[in-house]
């Protein structure tokens, strides 16, 4: 019993004898496959089965032949889909076998293939496939972390822009104020004198029990960003996590200190 694979293979070829072998011998082996008699067939169900990852193809076709397929299905699958090929050809010229490796199809057989050989091509290009799947997989997770990065540096030259402009003048405390507000104005511990002011509003707001994502909406910025400022905030204060922070500007805290410090 032939273990089953996750590469589906799409099996081209304007005689149908030679497409129903490779068919019936390939689902055996383990492999499901689409059996197509054109190329424009071929064209159509690779646009529709996304899961089609093989491309076993002739070279001499009526309207596209197998090396103008394997171009089609490249330009249709962009930079969002990886998939091997395969060629077979009843004359393999050198000139067309180059033109097959200069379009990207990975190998080639002659015909009548031989079934054992064809099968360790196929076997050799579905760990390719799986290697490739993997290397796009860990390209598109670092595309992905760039993006974030390059969003949250934004947001930094954004807030580093507006501290520019603005003069930094503490607001007085107003009688009336709340005893929480008071505390944050004027009993801020020594140690968060060196921080920002974003690294300080953020700061606060850890302070007050917000999460991240509450944080990032009432400050304007992304999530990103703010796990940013509490990690430059928390190496600044030498705490070890967010939960010192909070302790540290917690009101009861800030009031046990106010009442230390006057006796």
């Amino acid at each position: 019993m032939n273990k089953h694979s996750a590469v589906k293979i799409l099996i081209v070829d304007d005689q149908p004898l030679i497409v129903d072998e490779l068919h019936e011998f390939l689902e055996s082996s383990g492999y499901p496959c689409v059996a197509c008699y054109s190329s424009r067939d071929a064209v159509a169900r690779f646009v529709d089965d996304i899961e089609i990852g093989l491309v076993i193809c002739d070279l001499a076709m009526p309207d596209l032949n197998g090396i103008q397929l394997v171009e089609e299905l490249t330009r249709i699958a962009g930079k969002t889909r990886v998939f091997e090929s395969i060629m077979l050809t009843g004359q393999a010229e050198k000139q067309d076998v180059i033109k097959a490796l200069r379009a990207g199809i990975a190998d080639y057989y002659q015909k009548p293939v031989n079934l054992t050989e064809l099968l360790e091509g196929v076997q050799r290009q579905e760990m390719a496939l799986l290697e490739r799947h993997r290397s796009h997989q860990h390209l598109g997770h670092l595309n992905e972390k760039l993006k974030f990065l390059a969003a949250s540096i934004d947001d930094i030259y954004q807030d580093l822009d507006k501290a520019r402009r603005q003069p930094l003048l503490a607001p007085e405390v107003e009688v009336g104020n709340d005893l929480e507000q008071a505390l944050e104005k004027v009993e801020m511990p020594a140690m968060f004198d060196q921080l920002s002011p974003r690294q300080l509003d953020v700061a606060r707001l850890v302070g007050k029990g917000q999460t991240n994502y509450q944080i990032a909406c009432e400050l304007g910025i992304t999530e990103n960003t703010v796990k940013l400022y509490v990690s430059q905030v928390l190496r600044l204060t030498r705490m070890h996590n967010r939960t010192q922070l909070a302790l540290a500007l917690s009101p009861s805290t800030a009031a046990m200190r106010q009442r230390a410090t006057a006796h």
